[in-house]
């Protein structure tokens, strides 16, 4: 992707009024980055939260991406894609798991920096805005998975957002909670002159009506502290979940477990336990009590707001369809794979909560 970018900066940086967008693909599942790129983590420790014990207790859980099943329901590999393991036996391969990851965060940084290198050569870099965000993060032993991301939890949804703006603060970290949408808004607002200009009256409200997003325009060029009062985070691929992110804590209710055996509802003290191993649902249920109100303050809202045709919430559209997308029609042949690979607890477990699966 990024030598076509390169190709058109080329031509077109030092023109006026260009928008240009680049996805690249790189980190993510199949962790390929290329050969010769090298092992640039080889000689960088695993993380201490990590241990033999924790791995031994992964390879004992059920559901895709497990510690014995990376290949999502089963431990195939790919001889194209050396940097990715089948399965997590033991730290070394945690280790090549870890690495191949950090190396493609590498490789993609290394990409955008030619980016960013262009537009100082072409002289444009101080009066260009350049922002740099993900659209998901990833479980690396998080709640038992690796490799994926999976759930409604604080890891796969926290993104990264670097934001460099002509006239904004440099080197300024914000903490807070926002959504990625609330770019939208910040955008807006940052160009709301010239979109008066351009646009009716009438188009520019159909769009703000449109609009679910807060402006953190301020926080780019003042530094004030904006942030949401909580966060809900939703999952309905892999799992369906909804999640509450609230001063330190997250809660994560499950509606479809995905065959991980989640119980109902979880609770993480994030600044404790940032790895989300340590479930204080049971032991917490006034904090428990105080998310729900949260969560239905929120679906309450949303439902209000359900775009003109729709009348029910879509996470409970895809438990009717049979449960989320890379889930169904699985089981039965993961019951098996279970029992094949000294699972037979968590097999049987499974065939009870799902009969109509069998």
């Amino acid at each position: 992707m990024v030598p076509s970018a390169l190709e058109w900066l080329n031509k077109n940086a030092e023109s006026d009024n260009w928008f240009l967008h680049v996805n690249v693909w790189d980190p993510h599942t199949p962790y390929r980055t290329p050969s010769d790129f090298g092992d640039p983590f080889e000689n960088s420790p695993i993380p201490g939260w990590y241990n033999e014990e924790l791995i031994k207790r992964h390879r004992k859980l059920a559901g895709p991406h497990t510690a014995q099943d990376l290949n999502m329901y089963d431990n195939r590999e790919d001889p194209r894609f050396p940097r990715q393991p089948g399965e997590i036996k033991n730290m070394n391969d945690l280790k090549q798991l870890i690495d191949g990851y950090d190396t493609g965060i590498r490789y993609a940084d290394f990409w955008i920096g030619k980016i960013i290198d262009m537009l100082k050569e072409k002289r444009v870099y101080e009066n260009t805005a350049v922002i740099i965000s993900a659209d998901h993060g990833e479980n690396i032993g998080e709640l038992g998975i690796y490799a994926e991301h999976a759930t409604a939890d604080n890891i796969t949804s926290r993104i990264p957002l670097i934001i460099k703006w002509p006239g904004g603060l440099k080197s300024h970290v914000h903490q807070g909670f926002l959504y990625n949408l609330d770019l939208i808004s910040t955008l807006y607002e940052i160009f709301e002159s010239e979109i008066k200009s351009k646009f009716s009256e009438e188009y520019i409200q159909m769009f703000k009506k449109e609009m679910d997003g807060i402006s953190f325009a301020d926080v780019i060029f003042k530094g004030e502290k904006i942030s949401r009062k909580y966060l809900i985070l939703s999952q309905m691929a892999h799992v369906c979940q909804r999640s509450v992110r609230f001063d330190d804590w997250i809660y994560m209710r499950s509606y479809h477990d995905g065959y991980h055996l989640f119980p109902k509802e979880m609770l993480f003290n994030l600044k404790e336990d940032p790895h989300e191993r340590n479930d204080i649902a049971k032991e917490s249920p006034e904090i428990c009590r105080e998310a729900l109100s949260y969560l239905n303050e929120w679906h309450d809202e949303m439902m209000k707001e359900l775009p003109e045709g729709y009348q029910v919430d879509p996470l409970q559209t895809v438990l009717k369809e049979g449960g989320p997308y890379h889930a169904r029609g699985h089981l039965k042949t993961y019951y098996e794979r279970l029992k094949e690979t000294g699972r037979e607890k968590a097999a049987e477990e499974l065939k009870r909560k799902y009969p109509a699966e069998f």
